[in-house]
């Protein structure tokens, strides 16, 4: 008897957990799998303790470390993100370690909010589209965004709340290859990327069409278009969405047939050259006056010294480069391409970036790069190299609610981000996830704010490859200048274009 009662005490409790974490709406990972769920919170509360004596530390996991999850995570959350008790990173054998070089009396100092969402104020330091006169020329309010994730590889829930949390952080959202869906049209600003099967932009036969990308841009907030040549998850390979993640809505947009895997081409066919590539670029801009530029990993260099060399006999160019790292992004890849198959971000953008620097042509090029720039200090390296902006992929994902479960592939993604399954994606809530993404944004442009403040500046653009050293264990430095083989001016802003974004920030005085 007792024990009868016991046990029907016991299932009304599980059954009252299980009815309480359907009903919620913060964890999709407890909607899906309800008590089961719990498990993981309590292996990430307790996580720390395990690994410090039996597993791994916090600064050893791949893609992304613990560590750096966590600040995304908290971050999204706006919980407190800060860090106890001193750097996990062991700096005493740490091969290559980024150390940002504060000063003690230059500059305004930092005085700015203290929480993500209270809003910091990060326009860029270039006019996207301004120095080739683009009709719809702008400059991007952040230097934050939102990096290429199509419809297909993600669920409609993901990419509503993406472009959602875009238009609360007033930034961009790239639509990825797999066309403009309804669910981009959330109010957030577009990038309109064209992948190489043309999706959203094609004829019947699969052939770019320019008049059906004059109407779909005209249709939405699409801000600027990029040409995609190839991404850093599978640099030299089309994309793939598998068969099972081909619904009938998905098909409809991009004009394929459901349920069958879907497979772009590895090259264009608009464009066979640097030389036509260019034209074809002319002749989106001149059609829909957008700025225009390229996506692309980096391998072989003999493309951008061609490019270099069509853009500097003037009359032809590109209004941006975005540069996207080999360290993989978002979508799956065969092992050999994620590993090894085009250089990562830093190797990959600084061997583009002199070639324009030496060229003279770094003032009329707006750089974009991504792989893993969404956390501060890897963010910080790179507008030190020269970037204008981030884009961010797999840390929005994880303000999404992404655990790094590394199934996008396999179309069961347990937090419903990358999924076509509708009982998993019920369990991202749009309006609360739209909002962690904003956090996100909004934390990462202070946490920028901040670093360049304490290096001396009012502005992450304005930090040079002076300011950073790269650290060899406990046993030297050197500047990240000298490493990547830097002239004096590289890495910087015109002092034109620092006059331009002083006046449009404001030039604090130092506290007296």
């Amino acid at each position: 008897m007792r024990f009868s009662r016991a046990a029907a005490v016991g299932a009304a409790a599980l059954g009252a957990v299980a009815t309480h974490d359907v009903i919620q709406r913060r964890h999709a990972i407890l909607r899906n799998f309800p008590i089961l769920g719990h498990l993981r919170f309590f292996l990430e509360k307790f996580g720390p303790e395990l690994r410090q004596y039996i597993v791994t530390s916090n600064d050893d996991e791949r893609p992304f470390s613990r560590d750096q999850r966590t600040w995304v995570y908290a971050s999204s959350k706006l919980e407190n993100s800060y860090f106890g008790f001193g750097t996990d990173n062991d700096v005493e054998r740490v091969e290559a370690w980024p150390v940002i070089k504060h000063r003690t009396f230059t500059g305004p100092g930092t005085a700015i909010p203290g929480h993500g969402n209270e809003g910091v104020s990060l326009p860029a330091g270039k006019v996207l589209g301004g120095p080739r006169g683009r009709r719809h020329a702008f400059r991007p309010a952040s230097v934050v965004n939102i990096s290429g994730m199509s419809f297909g590889s993600l669920s409609r829930p993901a990419i509503e709340a993406l472009n959602r949390g875009a238009a609360q952080a007033g930034c961009w959202h790239n639509t990825g290859e797999g066309a403009l869906s309804p669910h981009h049209r959330q109010g957030g600003d577009l990038v309109f990327q064209i992948g190489t099967a043309y999706f959203g932009c094609r004829d019947q036969q699969g052939a770019f069409d320019l008049p059906r990308l004059v109407d779909l841009v005209a249709s939405a907030p699409v801000r600027a278009i990029e040409i995609k040549l190839s991404q850093g998850a599978k640099p030299g390979l089309g994309g793939m969405l598998p068969g099972a993640k081909v619904t009938p809505e998905i098909a409809e947009i991009r004009g394929i047939t459901a349920g069958e895997d879907c497979a772009s081409p590895s090259r264009h066919t608009a464009f066979t050259d640097t030389d036509s590539m260019l034209d074809f670029a002319e002749e989106v801009a001149d059609a829909t006056g957008l700025p225009v530029g390229i996506k692309s990993a980096v391998g072989n260099l003999e493309f951008w010294d061609l490019l270099v060399t069509e853009m500097g006999k003037g009359g032809r160019g590109l209004d941006f480069v975005n540069i996207d790292g080999g360290e993989g992004g978002t979508g799956a890849a065969p092992l050999v391409f994620s590993d090894s198959v085009a250089y990562p971000f830093r190797i990959g953008f600084t061997e583009v970036y002199k070639r324009f620097a030496a060229a003279g042509l770094t003032d009329e090029v707006f750089f974009i790069g991504a792989g893993k720039l969404g956390i501060p200090e890897a963010a910080t390296v790179g507008f030190a190299l020269g970037l204008d902006a981030v884009n961010v992929g797999r840390e929005a994902m994880f303000a999404l609610g992404c655990i790094q479960a590394q199934r996008c592939h396999t179309d069961n993604c347990p937090t419903g981000v990358a999924t076509q399954k509708p009982w998993l994606q019920r369990g991202l809530d749009v309006e609360l996830k739209a909002e962690r993404v904003a956090n996100y944004v909004f934390s990462l442009r202070r946490e920028l704010h901040k670093v360049a403040q304490a290096v001396g500046t009012i502005h992450p653009a304005l930090i040079t490859p002076d300011d950073v050293d790269i650290a060899r264990r406990l046993e030297s430095t050197r500047s990240l200048r000298e490493v990547y083989g830097y002239q004096p001016g590289w890495g910087a802003l015109s002092a034109s274009l620092q006059q331009d974004l002083v006046a449009l920030i404001g030039d604090p005085s130092p506290p007296g």
